[in-house]
């Protein structure tokens, strides 16, 4: 089930008919709506993927009610964040207060007027996107608006566990642009700012299959991470962003490695054992990999040891 990336999506919990039907009825003008009459089946929902912007969640339901639904969704680390609207007749100071205590961000008592109800919706579906907008800035290196270093480490952990259940290799590329303190030395800052830029433009440009990732590790590194990738495919990609950014013949009069900007890589590929924590142990392994690049004379590719195990 896929939506248009412009309307929000509502889920709906509530195990009277008539209250989905006219919840629904109000929504559907402006948003996706999914429904549910139970908690189990909201939960097998989320659990299946779905992710709503806002639930509205009725609290009094036979079986699992809506509280104990709020706490599941607040336990599991991939639906924290979705806001909840308790919707319910209990309207005592105790019960909305227990409510906000579970999590909740607003509470809507019965019977509910329906303008009072797009009304808030409203609010907490723009709260969301906003507080959407300002993760993704966080994101974000703001000077080559590819993902940063907290991005690579969310993504590096999500990968090893990936890579870890389905025992496939994993494979990081540590990168660095040769000789760029005297680049900057030389050329001035506002320079070295473009050069950066293009060169992680480039990068990003050779990056053809949809689970690569590309982020600006600090200063002028760079970090790559290569699903499904062994030692022999990771080199070939290494070998393709190396020469990529020759062909930008970027000129650098003070570098010892080549008469335009160069870059050096060291990489580390591994198959990931049981343990799925391996992304300090990938980075570190690649790091080293670059420093040996380095000391060779830089403007080439280092690989680590080949497709050995991360236990």
């Amino acid at each position: 089930m896929t939506f248009p990336p412009n309307r929000p999506t509502i889920l709906i919990v509530d195990d009277t008919p008539g209250n989905i039907q006219i919840l629904a009825q109000a929504l559907l003008r402006d948003y996706e709506v999914l429904v549910s009459t139970n908690g189990p089946a909201a939960l097998e929902l989320l659990q299946a993927g779905h992710r709503p912007d806002l639930i509205l969640l009725d609290v009094m339901m036979p079986g699992m009610d809506g509280h104990e639904v709020c706490r599941r969704i607040k336990a599991d680390p991939a639906t924290w964040n979705l806001p909840i609207i308790f919707i319910t007749a209990r309207d005592a100071v105790e019960d909305q207060q227990f409510g906000f205590n579970l999590g909740a961000v607003d509470y809507i008592t019965k019977p509910f007027e329906v303008p009072l109800v797009l009304a808030r919706v409203g609010v907490h579906i723009r709260l969301q996107q906003k507080s959407a907008r300002l993760e993704k800035l966080a994101m974000l290196d703001g000077l080559t608006d590819i993902p940063n270093r907290r991005a690579l480490d969310d993504l590096l952990d999500r990968e090893c566990g990936r890579a870890a259940r389905d025992g496939t290799p994993l494979a990081v590329l540590m990168i660095d642009i040769d000789h760029f303190k005297a680049y900057n030395d030389h050329y001035g800052h506002g320079v070295g700012d473009d050069c950066l830029r293009r060169v992680a433009h480039t990068l990003g440009a050779e990056l053809h299959r949809p689970g690569d990732f590309l982020a600006r590790y600090g200063g002028e590194e760079f970090c790559i991470v290569l699903p499904h990738c062994d030692t022999a495919g990771a080199t070939q990609i290494a070998e393709n962003l190396r020469a990529a950014v020759a062909a930008l013949a970027i000129p650098h009069a003070h570098s010892s490695a080549a008469v335009h900007i160069s870059i050096s890589v060291g990489l580390c590929s591994r198959a990931i054992g049981p343990e799925p924590d391996c992304g300090p142990a990938l980075l570190a392994a690649a790091d080293e990999a670059l420093y040996c690049a380095k000391r060779q004379g830089r403007n080439q590719v280092v690989g680590g040891k080949a497709d050995s195990v991360i236990v």
